[in-house]
């Protein structure tokens, strides 16, 4: 059972439900689950084996169905293929599918101005999305901006913050940012801190104010071990001085979607990444 002090949705990021069995073993509970094409490459059962496209969507819808049944009040990101020249009416193709494979489907979308196109269009249809490799500020109002309309629990936004600390920035200051953002708004997008990669995320992220946090099983276990059953929180501010501070920007959130500056290196060498891990179980 979820411990009432502990306000912050918990979700496993894995593509392998033999790990939501054990995350759900571990914590007693699980708010949802994220997945992506790179972890669905790593789940076990893809190791020496290609695919054909279809397969590959079979194989992707029968893991997310799984893991929907083993927790089926919660919330199962399944992602879009998406590259670099990919539009906005392919991902809504793929997104429209994605959504009746299960029924706690929310739909990840790039934060391109392409993902922007196919997520305003699936909002306005009623689907949940997951805006994912959020990098920036600017992003995070773009998204906002792009879903006004939506129900309180319909839109996610996934700061990748590993991604950042990897190349020397601080990235739990753009939680932090985006969190005192979102304040002058109306609240329908919450926060998922993603990229997490260490126990001190997990404390930092709730202690912050994230709405949800999504976690390796290896952080989700070691945050389990060093809490006492119901202390989900750890005082005393976690700091790394090596890594740079992302300054706060005072940007408003009532400009069309369309205006804010949506380009970041990191969220260009994302879709890369999950375009080349999803191809390469393609044979």
């Amino acid at each position: 059972m979820k411990p009432s002090s502990l306000t912050t949705k918990i979700f496993l990021d894995s593509g392998d439900p033999a790990e939501t069995k054990q995350a759900l073993s571990i914590l007693g509970f699980l708010d949802g689950q994220t997945t992506n094409p790179s972890l669905i490459a790593k789940n076990p059962q893809t190791a020496g084996k290609k695919f054909s496209k279809q397969e590959l969507l079979d194989f992707y819808k029968g893991i997310v169905g799984q893991v929907s049944v083993l927790i089926p009040q919660g919330s199962v990101s399944v992602e879009v293929y998406a590259d670099a020249s990919t539009k906005a009416e392919e991902m809504l193709v793929q997104g429209r599918e994605f959504n009746k494979w299960i029924p706690n489907a929310h739909i990840k979308y790039p934060t391109t101005s392409e993902g922007l196109k196919a997520a305003e269009i699936s909002v306005k249809e009623g689907m949940r999305v997951n805006m994912t490799l959020v990098f920036s500020q600017e992003q995070a109002a773009a998204v906002y901006a792009a879903t006004k309309g939506a129900k309180k629990g319909q839109v996610f936004l996934s700061p990748f913050i590993g991604r950042l600390d990897d190349r020397g920035e601080n990235g739990m200051d753009l939680i932090s940012n985006i969190i005192k953002m979102y304040k002058a708004g109306d609240g329908h997008v919450e926060v998922l801190t993603a990229s997490v990669r260490s126990v001190e995320h997990q404390v930092r992220a709730i202690e912050v104010g994230t709405d949800i946090i999504t976690s390796p099983l290896r952080v989700l276990k070691e945050w389990k071990e060093e809490i006492s059953n119901d202390k989900f929180q750890i005082s005393n501010e976690i700091k790394n001085p090596n890594l740079k501070p992302i300054q706060y920007q005072e940007i408003g959130l009532d400009k069309p979607w369309q205006e804010y500056n949506l380009a970041h290196e990191l969220t260009d060498k994302g879709l890369e990444r999950f375009a080349a891990d999803w191809n390469g179980l393609i044979g």
